[in-house]
């Protein structure tokens, strides 16, 4: 049977430029049982926010002074995979499919009430509890460092780490052929989908910068192994290159 996960320890980031709403929003939140909640007025400091809180979930509005809020949304999906509810004051469907086609997970047209909002918030919440405990066993799991295929996240000692696309790519490849030696133009057609040619330092550079976030010491990593002479492999016995 599905709990509520604490809410107070969800962090919820709250970006507008109407300052009564966000006051009425984080009201509201807070008798919810929301305590860990965010606030920006422009895009810009949205952004900035989530690259240092790492909110659970956003609420965006489209109709900011400096940005719209999908050019918002583009540029945090660089940087998490949080749920983004859209707030808009426009109700066209080609604005609901632009919003949920570039990463938003619902669509809020205004007016509103502040209560649909958290109500909206705390489904997104038992959801993506429901998908964790689903995927859990079909999860790829080495050491501290799980893999959730479904869900596209990686984390280390339950900490999740940002990847860039390719990197997911990469390690995802590696992951599913665990102890098996890749050269670097196997990995490249593998992963990106072309013929490789042996001139550049693609795949050198996104093995070092997977190190740099999966390796507890990415000078002598224990997952990532580099083969001389062959190439790299995932290694999952946890012993030392």
């Amino acid at each position: 049977m599905l709990t509520m996960p604490d809410r107070s320890a969800k962090k919820i980031l709250l970006i507008d430029d109407e300052t009564e709403l966000l006051n009425l929003l984080e009201t509201v939140l807070i008798k919810e049982g929301f305590q860990n909640i965010h606030r920006a007025t422009t895009g810009q400091k949205g952004i900035e926010i989530c690259q240092i809180q790492k909110p659970d979930l956003i609420v965006l509005d489209i109709m900011l002074p400096d940005m719209d809020g999908f050019e918002v949304c583009q540029r945090l999906r660089k940087m998490t995979i949080a749920p983004i509810l859209f707030l808009s004051a426009k109700g066209e469907d080609t604005d609901k499919i632009l919003g949920l086609g570039i990463g938003g997970d619902d669509y809020i047209t205004k007016p509103f009430s502040p209560k649909e909002v958290a109500y909206r918030i705390k489904a997104q919440f038992r959801r993506n509890q429901y998908i964790g405990m689903r995927d859990i066993e079909t999860a790829i799991t080495f050491g501290d460092i799980q893999i959730d295929e479904k869900r596209g996240e990686v984390r280390k000692a339950d900490r999740l780490i940002t990847l860039t696309a390719k990197e997911y790519q990469l390690l995802l490849f590696l992951a599913k052929h665990p102890n098996q030696i890749f050269s670097k133009g196997k990995l490249y057609e593998s992963v990106w989908g072309e013929e490789y040619f042996g001139y550049d330092n693609t795949i050198m550079v996104h093995i070092r910068h997977l190190r740099e976030k999966l390796e507890d010491n990415p000078s002598s990593p224990i997952y990532l192994l580099t083969i001389r002479g062959l190439g790299y492999k995932l290694n999952t016995k946890e012993e030392k290159a």
